[in-house]
């Protein structure tokens, strides 16, 4: 077949769902500057800040919270689905889209629902276990399932025949050569180029009780000549750090560049976010994962397999203290040999070609 002309892209309300939709559009950009890629989002979401910088077209429908069972009755009972599903279907039929390619949320199942009616080709990419309810209800209209880790389809039973693509990944992120940048990212941040740094990060949010342990360790941490650059997350009130450290600790509210934070650390202490361990396992990043504790254990299943590779470690939320970190990141983070090893089998694990298998997926899909 020849190239896609038009694309509907569904996917919002988190950053897990918009991120691999921008870098997914950029690739789709990249081979066909002309292709028309409509993005669907909701007024309340992530994407209405994240999408239309990057110059896609974002249109607003509306969409609401589901229940967390999936059955046919949940399509067929609330009158206010089918209005957003008209709303989705509007787009689709202006823009003329060929497929509609969704990443989770809420926005997706009116965007679901509109291709079913239509008979459109619908491809979904799912990067969690177990798949989000969205997303589970859109696998009951299509066969294009694609997931963004080896382990997902031993993982969940309705992932089972999904196949496995990789996570879209920004540019930033697959092109990045930690080594080559890492002097002028510490540069960047104010810390010295020949110390080693953690760098810590509980997601866009952030995670306060990452945060607390790690400023309880900050004494301990720097006596060691350990550098710290720590984002404590736009939504958390701010954790005191002590001022009379030998060595710097850098604290931020936000990254947006977060390539930058990959680029001038040694090791990194995060959650088990999906995109996280993504991106740190594409570029080969230690990491020690602390998984969100109050969920369904997504971030502990997300996690364990690039730990169980040899590319991190594994701690509880509830084991996180000051203690602990002192313990296990000096001795770490001042063994260069292992940290190497450790990135190297993060690597083996991690792909940066997500947006590119996707594509031949969404492609193969329409020309069935």
């Amino acid at each position: 077949m020849g190239p896609l002309r038009s694309v509907v892209l569904a996917g919002g309300g988190t950053g897990g769902h918009v991120y691999p939709l921008l870098a997914f559009a950029d690739c789709l950009r990249r081979h066909d500057p002309g292709v028309r890629i409509t993005c669907l989002g909701t007024p309340r979401g992530m994407e209405n800040d994240l999408i239309p910088p990057q110059g896609y077209d974002l249109r607003q429908i509306p969409a609401y919270q589901l229940p967390r069972s999936v059955n046919m009755n949940l399509v067929r009972t609330p009158g206010r689905m089918w209005t957003a599903a008209r709303a989705a279907g509007k787009v689709i039929d202006e823009v003329r889209a060929e497929v509609v390619v969704g990443f989770g949320g809420y926005v997706s199942v009116p965007a679901y629902l509109a291709a079913w009616r239509r008979e459109l080709p619908m491809v979904i990419h799912e990067v969690n276990v177990p798949p989000g309810v969205a997303n589970r209800l859109g696998m009951k209209f299509t066969k294009n399932v694609a997931v963004g880790f080896p382990n997902q389809p031993s993982q969940a039973e309705s992932l089972r025949d999904a196949t496995v693509v990789g996570v879209p990944l920004r540019r930033a992120i697959t092109g990045l050569d930690r080594y080559a940048l890492r002097n002028a990212a510490r540069a960047h941040f104010g810390l010295r180029p020949d110390l080693p740094v953690l760098f810590v990060s509980g997601g866009s949010s952030g995670a306060r009780s990452i945060n607390l342990a790690v400023s309880g360790a900050a004494k301990e941490l720097a006596r060691n000549g350990v550098q710290v650059l720590h984002v404590m997350g736009a939504r958390n009130e701010p954790v005191p750090i002590p001022t009379d450290l030998p060595v710097p600790y850098v604290t931020l509210p936000y990254l947006s560049e977060m390539e930058l934070g990959y680029a001038a650390a040694d090791l990194m202490l995060a959650r088990g976010g999906a995109m996280t361990v993504a991106e740190v396992a594409a570029i080969g990043l230690p990491t020690i994962y602390v998984p969100y504790p109050h969920s369904n254990q997504e971030q502990r299943r997300n996690a364990l397999p690039v730990v169980e590779a040899g590319g991190g470690l594994l701690v509880d939320d509830a084991e996180l203290t000051p203690d602990w970190l002192e313990r296990t990141v000096i001795p770490l983070i001042r063994d260069p040999q292992r940290l190497y090893t450790m990135g190297a089998a993060a690597a083996s694990y991690g792909r940066r070609d997500g947006d590119e298998a996707l594509r031949s997926f969404v492609l193969a899909a329409v020309a069935r």
